[in-house]
């Protein structure tokens, strides 16, 4: 009895057309919309490329809706840094955040361009 080589397992899951990889790469750049309308863009820009081209492609949804809840605990984040500024330890804490999240966002765009789901860590997942 053989086993199957996990390359051979992966071939078997069809990859995402190149349209969907880039739509859905989109749905992750789209957070620095917030360049433009600062305290929401980063929230507004995924929703709205994932709300325009969700249907299109399951995977240009997933990570749609993978990027909206990044992007809405990401200002969770931000807004306890806000409160935490009082006591001058939000400075910091805000600093952090938007580093790793410039970091993620830009590693989670890559991953989708190349046809691979991203997932966040330490992301609260409303939009299911």
């Amino acid at each position: 009895m053989s086993q199957t080589p996990m390359s051979e397992n992966r071939d078997l899951v069809p990859q995402p057309s190149r349209q969907a990889r880039q739509w859905a790469m989109f749905c992750h750049y789209s957070a620095f919309f917030w360049f433009l309308v600062p305290m929401i863009g980063n929230v507004l820009g995924p929703l709205i490329v994932w709300q325009l081209k969700k249907d299109m492609d399951p995977f240009v949804d997933d990570q749609g809706k993978e990027a909206l809840n990044f992007q809405i605990t990401y200002s969770i984040w931000m807004i306890i840094s806000g409160i935490l500024a009082w006591i001058l330890i939000g400075f910091a804490l805000a600093a952090l955040v938007n580093l790793v999240a410039l970091v993620l966002v830009i590693i989670a765009g890559i991953r989708a361009n190349e046809g691979k789901a991203y997932r966040y860590p330490l992301t609260w997942r409303v939009v299911k």
